[in-house]
């Protein structure tokens, strides 16, 4: 018989590898849908003639449905438990997928887009607070990271499918197939581990959603939710206005759809080494550290991508877009649990997560009307880099260091 010992693995390693590999491909899964999105745009401008200012509301119905879903899912999960809410988040944006498949009008779309966001604004703070309770001290910040990696995994497929099926079947073939994860969600039913944290909360405190938001903003935790309210803003207004984007400015630029679902293929591929570089730094120089050079590193890839006047520069600036900005991500999903303790933390996690989708309702609608009313590409991701250094300063200014600091409880 083979034991841990002999495989060169304890059995909580086992547990935790089980664990980021569940909630890493619900996260597969998110991502797909998220960059899916992004085509989706292009090609419904194509199919059905959508004005820019259209196509940028249906971004931001997105994401208003994602900032309602991270406010109740996250309240919910504090007082029913990760599980139960992180398997209906899943179903609830993976049906809605599917629904899109069979969308006659403008707007269908709109009201399946902010369904499938409830579920997405949802699924994430709860999945990422779980990885976080169910690991080390020493090693949470990278978990989470690795975690946030998986969103790589799903752009990745996202892009593929938009390059091999959308031009030649159509993007309602692409949403049935970003309807697969309603069968996964059933399996995780009985494979997903609740954290000993939760079932304690569960039945210990069971805060009321008045006692969870005056906690949230009470002395001891109000600068860190300032600065989380202020960051989660920052970023997701500038990632939303530029990452559902990508595949129409690159046709701006003078790129046809092939070749602008092509190029955002490659820029993609840069995701993955920005998470892993991320993960091995985080760990060893901290969560502050990360955060405010990915975040730098972002900034500057913005705009210079925005002025590329060439192939090669409007590849290497994607991809070094894609490369800091995705490694500021996992390093922002791992640092935001650990502003909590464990009676508030999706809550907190939650609330700070739907300011974020705020931003995330405004930056595709600022996009749409701009580019509606001719301003340049350059002007517009301007704003977007001036948004993540008042990030970075709020970072630098009110966040603390979480770096080997256990996970507090009420």
């Amino acid at each position: 018989m083979t034991t841990a010992s002999q495989t060169g693995k304890a059995p909580e390693a086992i547990s935790r590898n089980k664990l980021l590999c569940i909630a890493g491909m619900g996260w597969t899964f998110d991502a797909m849908d998220v960059g899916l999105l992004a085509f989706l745009l292009t090609a419904l401008k194509e199919d059905w003639g959508l004005t820019a200012s259209q196509l940028g509301w249906i971004g931001s119905v997105n994401s208003i449905g994602m900032a309602v879903g991270a406010f109740v899912f996250g309240i919910m999960a504090d007082r029913k438990g990760r599980k139960p809410v992180f398997i209906f988040t899943l179903l609830l944006f993976s049906l809605g997928c599917g629904l899109t498949a069979l969308a006659s009008s403008l707007m269908v779309v709109l009201v399946l887009r902010f369904f499938i966001g409830m579920g997405l604004g949802g699924e994430l703070p709860v999945a990422s607070t779980l990885v976080s309770e169910s690991v080390e001290t020493h090693e949470r910040g990278r978990i989470v990271v690795l975690l946030e990696s998986f969103w790589a995994v799903g752009w990745l497929i996202a892009a593929l499918i938009a390059y091999f099926i959308i031009p030649d079947y159509g993007w309602r073939m692409a949403m049935l197939l970003s309807a697969l994860p309603a069968v996964y969600a059933l399996y995780l039913r009985s494979k997903l581990p609740e954290p000993t944290s939760s079932h304690i909360l569960q039945k210990k405190t069971r805060l009321s959603i008045r006692q969870s938001m005056a906690l949230i903003w009470s002395p001891q935790y109000r600068r860190s939710t300032l600065m989380l309210w202020i960051l989660w803003f920052c970023v997701v207004f500038s990632y939303y206005g530029i990452f559902l984007w990508l595949p129409s400015v690159a046709m701006l630029k003078g790129f046809s759809l092939i070749k602008s679902f092509q190029y955002v293929l490659i820029m993609t591929l840069a995701q993955l080494p920005g998470y892993f570089t991320a993960a091995w730094l985080i760990e060893r120089y901290g969560r502050k550290f990360v955060l405010v050079t990915y975040l730098a590193g972002t900034a500057i890839s913005a705009y210079y991508f925005s002025v590329a006047d060439s192939t090669a520069t409007l590849l290497i600036f994607g991809m070094l877009l894609s490369f800091f900005n995705l490694g500021a991500w996992g390093a922002l999903y791992a640092y935001t649990p650990e502003q909590y303790p464990d009676g508030i933390r999706t809550t907190g996690a939650g609330t700070a997560t739907a300011i974020g989708r705020i931003g995330g309702i405004l930056g595709p609608l600022m996009v749409g009307y701009l580019v509606q009313y001719q301003f340049e590409i350059s002007s517009i991701f301007l704003i977007f880099s001036f948004s993540i250094v008042i990030g970075i300063l709020a970072v630098m200014l009110l966040g603390q260091e979480t770096k080997n600091k256990p996970l507090n409880s009420i």
